[in-house]
């Protein structure tokens, strides 16, 4: 199976295979792992070709530092004279420290090369996360998104960078270490070849055996997550409820899921790390009982037993490691798994590569027997047919649940319609490309979303094109420049995060440019001054005039002073439009729902 992720911003995609076995039961193949190294290494070969010299650089001088111990005991052994003791003490305290230094330069270069890498997987990730439909957002949580794409994320920047520092350098220092012994006696090279390749073996077999059971310990994890971020976004209603040892209760019996999912998992390593020590007790065993025979035979000499064993204790590094690093990565292969199955997910919502919407501004709109539902089944909006010519502005009427954010939502193609057609600009919008229809239409709602950041980054969504010249031309042009004038650092004012410490009025003024500068074709206003004071409500009236002039709008409207505003009104019901028509014509028709709606007082039965 090949995954493609594309970054849309700097023309780039990857395409990653994977197995298609990685459903239930998934084992993660060693293709797997190769595919997703590669996919992200590929862009610093540079890095990784030094961290192959460095790499061969520390095993080599690995090699080489028992050979000049080997030397200095024969050559003491055999009253050698004290130039050639003294060359050998030199060679091997600069072989240590020049090994040691390559060793620490390789394992910075190795960290380095991981986190860039897994830097670039952790935004392609995220960008297909925000790309994907309404649909898959509603049933995963925010904490649950956020460990996928940071918690399993740092887990394989481990992978990167230790497969490639741990594995195959061990791999390589067993191999080398192997060529030694052989050519110091093919016998010993013989048996130690059968040890390594028995015990890498094993290794290899038991690589999947956790899988499944860390999989399950990361799946449960992310739960608690989810389960964390609900409570603490509920935390006034929790205590102000009761229900604070009910949620405390919950946590609980999820922290006690994690301890059941945690055990099976810690249990299949323990069996790997068991194994592990009963192969090297069988390695070392090799070691003594062979340099004891052939040194009794006059084949070895003392130092070339020193050399056997050395290297015997240098064979249980690599392999201790690999015992650990396969643990890793079964741990690592969970987290893979997770990951590549978040990447298969496809959105719902196809990105058209048509052609973008004219720039020829305002836009017409025009529903034509739209139906839709969230369920199958339970119909939100029913054969719902209306339209607006450019520049016309819609009162959009109806109880709650009676589909009028959802008319929003479809035009945004946040979701898309069961069956009918909706038309932007005479066009149908699933031939638009989605950023470009987005970048058309613009909504402001009573909840305005501010980051932790300047004021001028709040306004251009972070985009460093747009100049300060625009920004607060833009501003005056809506009158608010005395609200500039009153900001202590103008631009550069920071804001707090979700808009602390500003006004709901403030953060309104704020949304409302925000548009202004987009200059859109479309504008949304979901009752967007319904939570403010009279006096506040007065100014942002004004500022909506302005917003307004030239533009298609719909309001979806609860106060009488917002349904005097629109050119047409349309009345929804149960998903239904049950009346649709001018303003001015609703208005004098004395059997018509707005008249009623006006007698009766709007905002107390739209309530």
């Amino acid at each position: 199976m090949r995954i493609t992720v594309c970054l849309t911003s700097i023309g780039r995609c990857h395409t990653i295979t994977v197995g298609t076995d990685w459903m239930p039961h998934m084992k993660v193949t060693l293709r797997t792992y190769r595919n997703v190294l590669s996919t992200y290494l590929k862009r610093r070969k540079g890095m990784f070709t030094l961290l192959a010299f460095l790499l061969f650089s520390s095993i080599s001088l690995q090699l080489v530092i028992p050979q000049i111990t080997r030397s200095f005991i024969d050559t003491a052994q055999g009253a050698g004279p004290d130039r050639l003791l003294f060359l050998a003490a030199a060679a091997f305290i600069a072989a240590s420290l020049v090994q040691q230094g390559v060793s620490v330069l390789a394992r910075y270069v190795g960290e380095n090369v991981a986190w860039t890498a897994t830097n670039e997987l952790r935004l392609d990730l995220a960008r297909h996360c925000l790309g994907l439909d309404m649909s898959f957002h509603n049933d995963k949580s925010p904490g649950e998104l956020i460990e996928r794409i940071d918690g399993d994320i740092l887990t394989i920047s481990e992978f990167f960078s230790q497969l490639v520092i741990m594995v195959i350098g061990s791999f390589l220092l067993l191999i080398g270490i192997l060529v030694a012994l052989f050519l110091e006696d093919p016998r010993i090279g013989g048996l130690f070849t059968l040890f390594s390749a028995l015990t890498v073996y094993t290794f290899i077999r038991l690589r999947n055996i956790a899988v499944p059971f860390d999989k399950a310990n990361r799946e449960v994890v992310t739960e608690m997550f989810g389960f964390v971020e609900e409570r603490l976004a509920g935390t006034e209603d929790i205590r102000s409820c009761g229900a604070v040892e009910f949620v405390l209760k919950g946590l609980y019996e999820v922290h006690y899921r994690i301890y059941k999912a945690w055990r099976k998992a810690e249990l299949t390593h323990v069996t790997i790390r068991l194994v592990a020590g009963v192969m090297m007790t069988v390695g070392f065993a090799i070691a003594f009982l062979s340099g004891f025979y052939l040194y009794r035979d006059g084949t070895l000499s003392i130092g070339a037993v020193y050399l056997v064993i050395h290297y015997t204790e240098m064979i249980a590094r690599p392999i201790r490691i690999l015992t650990q690093q396969f643990q890793n990565l079964q741990n690592i292969g969970a987290n893979i798994q997770r990951v590549t199955e978040l990447l298969s997910v496809k959105s719902k919502i196809d990105d058209p590569a048509g052609e973008e919407l004219s720039n020829e501004h305002p836009y017409s709109v025009e529903f034509d027997g739209v139906s839709f539902s969230y369920i199958e089944g339970e119909p939100v909006l029913k054969d719902l047919s209306f339209e607006l010519e450019r520049g016309e502005v819609l009162g959009l009427l109806g109880r709650t649940g009676s589909g009028k954010t959802t008319i929003a939502r479809l035009l945004f193609r946040l979701y898309d319609p069961d069956s009918g057609f909706i038309r932007l600009a005479r066009r149908e919008i699933g031939t638009v490309p989605l950023r470009s229809l987005r970048s058309g239409v613009a909504m402001v709602t009573q909840d305005v979303q501010l980051f932790q950041a300047t004021v001028r980054e709040n306004l251009t969504f972070f985009d460093g094109t747009v100049s300060d010249g625009s920004i607060i031309e833009a501003i005056e042009e809506l009158g608010l420049g005395s609200w500039l004038a009153g900001l202590p650092q103008g631009l550069d004012t920071r804001l707090e995060s979700g808009g602390k410490g500003l006004s709901a009025g403030e953060a309104q003024l704020l949304a409302f440019t925000r548009i202004f500068l987009r200059n859109p074709g479309l504008i949304i206003l979901d009752e967007a001054s319904s939570r403010l004071d009279p006096a506040t409500e007065k100014m942002i009236e004004q500022v909506i005039g302005t917003l307004l002039s030239e533009r298609t709008a719909i309001i979806i409207a609860h106060r009488l002073g917002t349904v005097m505003r629109a050119d047409k009104i349309l009345i929804m019901d149960d998903g239904r439009a049950v009346e649709n028509g001018r303003r001015s014509d609703l208005m004098k028709d004395e059997n018509s729902r707005l008249r009623e709606l006006l007698r009766t007082g709007l905002e107390e039965v739209l309530a």
